[in-house]
């Protein structure tokens, strides 16, 4: 019954709806026609007013040029008539010009001959001998000692050039004073008042023309788009123009159908234009606001009708949803509550149910973990959800505060960037033991499958602490803490063979003078001891210099490497032995023994060398310094 229902309301709506549009379009189309008539005839009156002006304008500018030209000519003829001298040089005739600010200066002679000139060529010519020229005889002809000609421009007998001329009758004598313009000032002033330029700043809306007909010709002397536009041959005919007094469609240059309004001024058509299509742009604009709206209020009664549908099944359907999708997305928080109905009520609550099930399963975990007493953990979680799954331990393998585990629990991505932390600092020579702290070593083994990473975390701190001890006691002598022989000589043979160009370094072998009296005279307590002392000035060294180790009984040896050069290495061992000598070991209540000892060294710079050449070379160098002295060292020589 409510589909039923729904769909015959709808039917009778739509159909109001188009009978409304029909009419509305109607009306909106004979407004828009009307509006673009008075808008077009405001911009026809708008043209006609700025021709006016133009005109006028236009009109002030050549009477002010006309005297200005004239009080020149004047001029020019009084200072000629002061200095009668100056008409007969051609320099002086330009230098009155210049002076003047005219380009041409002539003096005619009552016979109408040019008599004098400020240029050369002009002077001679008879002004009988072309229209141009003759129209300045009147002056002669008039008895008035003030009458004057003002030539409108054109082009000059001479020259074909166009010039404007101004002639004043000269006092005192017969003849005629003339002066010459280039007409640029009043050409510009024409330009500027052209139908082209007037339709460069007159505003047009898009694709509309305003143009200019010759009511007796015809022919378009301006439109808005530039008289330099190819027109097809029948565009724009008087005839049809003239229809259009009260605006009219008709058929544009191109064939399409333009609305155009023309008003008749001054033997002219002055018609504005535009095409059909943006008229009916504009209609289709705006009935189609109004479809919109009809369409609006449609769509209103429609909701309107199914609110109670919607409230009640569709929005509690689409809660369920969401929450379900946030659950599955690792948001185990999420509280599913639907009310609307009994059913809805329902089913929230035993998604509720279930979702806590779920929750409770690492919580399971991690207590038969813990019953096994296994050091434990576990986690898993996908990278498109929230929560992480963790077993209890975790947090106590990794060592996480608890606020800390709880934002990392919450958060997959933060969670797994603190995974990668520790798992990209794996240590030597193993690929998934990882150091946590000092005291504490984990293993961890991690697995990916369709987008879900799983891993498990187990303490191993006491593995690796026995393997610390064991590889501690294997290369390390247990009395004196020094490397052991057979550990000295494997790394010595490494800094070696690594050691970088022009660098050197330096084989040492030692032996304790006097360590057997020591043994002898006050016990093997005293004597090891004595050797402790002894190694602890050379743990003392510079690491980053000394490799030490004990050879074996009371022998040792040194490797001193990244040194510049030899007096470097001698430095070393002068350093070594000033630490000896203040170095004193009590071997009594009453007595006590600066450790003495004697060395032998040979230096290398040579990466290839062998190493036991050079232990056997040290060991020649001791040799012979105890045969010598001791306390001291001596350097190896072949």
């Amino acid at each position: 019954m409510q589909k039923t229902f729904i769909k015959y309301t709808m039917v009778i709506i739509t159909a109001a709806i188009f009978l409304i549009f029909v009419i509305n379009s109607l009306l909106t189309f004979q407004t828009l026609e009307n509006q673009q008539f008075k808008t077009f005839y405001a911009k026809i009156e708008q043209v006609i007013h700025t021709l006016e002006n133009n005109q006028a304008e236009l009109a002030i500018i050549n009477e002010n040029l006309d005297e200005d030209y004239l009080t020149r000519a004047k001029a020019a003829s009084y200072v000629l008539d002061k200095q009668k001298d100056l008409s007969g040089d051609v320099s002086e005739m330009q230098y009155l010009a210049n002076l003047l600010n005219v380009d041409e200066l002539h003096v005619i002679d009552e016979n109408g001959i040019i008599v004098a000139a400020s240029v050369s060529k002009y002077v001679g010519i008879d002004m009988n001998g072309h229209p141009q020229t003759r129209a300045f005889l009147s002056i002669l002809e008039s008895n008035d000692e003030n009458a004057f000609l003002i030539q409108d421009m054109q082009p000059n007998a001479a020259e074909n050039k166009m010039m404007k001329y101004v002639g004043v009758a000269r006092k005192g004598q017969k003849g005629v004073v003339q002066v010459g313009f280039e007409p640029i000032r009043q050409l510009e002033a024409q330009s500027r008042y052209t139908y082209e330029d007037l339709f460069s700043k007159f505003p047009t809306d898009v694709e509309e023309e305003i143009f200019v007909v010759d009511y007796s010709t015809g022919v378009m002397i301006g439109h808005s788009d530039g008289i330099d536009r190819k027109f097809a041959p029948h565009s724009y005919e008087i005839n049809q123009l003239l229809a259009c007094t009260k605006g009219s469609f008709q058929r544009g240059e191109n064939g399409n159908f333009m609305y155009i309004v023309s008003r008749a001024y001054n033997n002219m058509l002055i018609c504005a234009t535009i095409p059909a299509e943006i008229l009916l742009q504009k209609l289709l604009k705006s009935v189609f606001s109004t479809l919109l709206y009809l369409l609006l209020i449609e769509a209103v009664v429609i909701l309107l009708l199914n609110y109670l549908v919607k409230r009640n099944v569709v929005d509690g359907i689409h809660r369920i949803n969401e929450n379900l999708s946030a659950i599955t997305n690792g948001n185990l928080d999420t509280t599913v509550c639907v009310g609307g109905n009994p059913e809805f009520e329902k089913l929230s609550q035993g998604i509720n149910l279930m979702v806590k099930s779920i929750v409770s399963i690492s919580d399971r975990i991690s207590a038969i973990i813990e019953i096994s007493g296994m050091p434990l953990a576990a986690y898993e979680y996908k990278r498109d959800a929230k929560h992480v799954f963790v077993t209890s331990g975790l947090k106590t393998l990794l060592d996480i505060p608890d606020k800390t585990a709880a934002e990392l629990y919450r958060n997959s991505l933060l969670f797994e960037q603190f995974m990668k932390n520790i798992t990209d600092h794996p240590l030597e020579g193993e690929t998934d033991i990882f150091k946590i702290n000092e005291k504490k070593y984990v293993r961890i083994h991690m697995s990916e499958s369709s987008g879900e990473y799983f891993g498990a975390v187990t303490d191993i701190t006491r593995d690796v602490m026995e393997k610390k001890r064991i590889l501690y006691e294997n290369t390390h002598d247990t009395l004196t803490g020094l490397y052991k022989y057979k550990h000295f000589k494997y790394l010595a043979k490494e800094l070696l063979q690594n050691m970088p160009a022009g660098k050197l370094c330096a084989i040492v072998m030692l032996d304790l003078d006097c360590f057997k009296s020591i043994n002898d005279n006050f016990g093997h307590d005293t004597g090891d001891k004595y050797l402790q002392v002894f190694s602890s000035v050379m743990h003392a060294m510079p690491v980053e210099h000394f490799l030490t180790a004990r050879r074996s009984g009371d022998e040792f040896c040194m490797m001193i490497f990244d040194c510049e050069e030899k007096s470097e290495i001698e430095k070393f061992l002068n350093d070594f032995y000033e630490a000896l000598k203040s170095t004193h070991i009590a071997l009594t209540d009453t007595e006590s023994k600066t450790i003495s000892a004697s060395s032998g060294f040979v230096w290398t710079a040579d990466s290839g060398a062998n190493l036991s050449d050079l232990l056997k070379y040290a060991d020649e160098a001791l040799y012979q310094i105890k045969k010598k002295t001791k306390g001291s060292y001596a350097e190896y020589s072949a």
